[in-house]
């Protein structure tokens, strides 16, 4: 019976206690990305496994060890999703809009899918908010990605939020890192996890982004990205970091940002809180220029980012940021005897359908228990009907905030015309 009763490991339940906090930080984020142009995506919540194999890179954790993937009935292999990127181009590509006007901007608020060790903020389903942006090579869209995520971040208050940045090159500078990462690396061989062995001669770079404590210490002294960047890389990264400067944005170059995914190219960056420690990432992104080439679609920039939202919540929490919690009906309407639950009936409906969110007890309790369940309730507004208000065809709206009374005619329009 408990396997019943109880959620699978790595999951959460939001309760309707709970939900209006997920409900404000979702509404914010749709708010500010909207303004900064950008249309909502919806994607299959699985897709080909493939997709992922090809786009997110078979070097990586995430489609070596964490992926959900299954053979469905049709003998297909397909996986739960673990990112949104991937998917993104493929539903953009098969759409056809990135062969309209360009850039396209996209975004969308979706959970995703990792078998990872549960812990303090990393579940096996998350949530999270991705935007992608394609179509725009220049260093303002890199720009314009880093603030968007700035701006979400200051919307809920949140100080202690740093941007890290860095570039990891692109397919004409990057062999030349490879093969100092290589060479570094194998110095180190007979440390190193079976992993990253298996890393070192297909994608070193990866090892860089090793959650094993030997391996991460090691990779503190490996080459960094900046050393061996190309002209053309370079000069991208001098823009961006005097677009930032320009507009006053408090910034800092690390080198160690390398991101966990294989299509990532250029700037790469993070924004973290300072007080969360390891769970401190709240975003990541960077460029992805050839990924649309990669999936199938035409050579073309793109650039994006994901954020958590389970991991901004955690962060709020932890900066003592609060959410309020919001009303709930605005009229809650008490009635003492049948005629005067009978008519409360028929004005809650009533009520319902001029858009005024009414409600009455529907279990038939006695006066002082729905007085609490009003309260409970958070209602705006409630009104108490018995036989001498259906006699005097009046009543008392009482404010649930400050307790003030006010007389109102026992009629619909007059109710809400008192509640608007």
């Amino acid at each position: 019976m408990a396997l019943i009763t109880q959620a699978p490991r790595g999951v959460q339940d939001v309760l309707p206690a709970e939900v209006y906090r997920w409900q404000a930080v979702e509404n914010t984020m749709r708010q500010v990305v909207q303004r900064h142009g950008y249309r909502e995506i919806r994607l299959p919540t699985f897709e080909h496994t493939e997709l992922f194999a090809r786009g997110v890179g078979d070097t990586t954790d995430i489609v070596g060890k964490e992926m959900y993937t299954f053979t469905d009935r049709g003998g297909r292999s397909v996986t739960l999703r673990p990112e949104g990127t991937a998917g993104a181009v493929r539903a953009l590509l098969q759409g056809g809009a990135l062969a309209g006007t360009l850039p396209v901007r996209a975004y969308y608020l979706m959970p995703c899918y990792r078998y990872e060790k549960p812990q303090a903020g990393r579940l096996r389903e998350f949530h999270q908010l991705g935007i992608e942006l394609f179509g725009a090579p220049l260093p303002d869209a890199d720009f314009e990605v880093i603030m968007t995520a700035r701006e979400i971040l200051a919307a809920f208050g949140l100080k202690k939020v740093r941007v890290e940045i860095n570039s990891i090159g692109c397919k004409d500078c990057r062999p030349r890192y490879h093969q100092a990462l290589q060479q570094y690396f194998e110095g180190h061989r007979e440390e190193l996890c079976e992993t990253c062995l298996q890393r070192l001669e297909r994608n070193p770079m990866r090892i860089l982004d090793c959650k094993s404590p030997i391996c991460q210490e090691i990779a503190k002294n490996a080459p960094i990205t900046l050393d061996y960047l190309c002209d053309d890389c370079r000069e991208h990264f001098e823009s961006l970091k005097a677009m930032l400067d320009g507009c006053g944005v408090q910034y800092t170059v690390n080198p160690r940002v390398v991101r966990g995914l294989d299509y990532y190219s250029r700037t790469v960056f993070e924004l973290v809180h300072e007080g969360a420690g390891a769970q401190g990432v709240v975003c990541g992104g960077g460029r992805y220029d050839g990924l649309v080439e990669l999936l199938g679609g035409s050579p073309t920039a793109a650039v994006g980012f994901g954020m958590g939202i389970e991991r901004l919540l955690s962060v709020m929490q932890a900066e003592g940021v609060e959410i309020p919690e919001p009303f709930g009906p605005d009229l809650f309407i008490c009635s003492v005897g049948d005629p005067a639950r009978d008519a409360a009936r028929r004005l809650v409906y009533q009520l319902q359908e001029m858009g005024i969110a009414a409600m009455y007890d529907i279990n038939g309790r006695g006066l002082k228990p729905q007085m609490k369940f009003a309260d409970k309730a958070r209602s705006r507004y409630c009104i108490v009907i018995g036989d001498g208000e259906l006699e005097s065809s009046s009543c008392l709206m009482r404010s649930m905030t400050d307790g003030q009374e006010t007389p109102c005619p026992l009629d619909p329009g007059a109710i809400a015309n008192a509640i608007k």
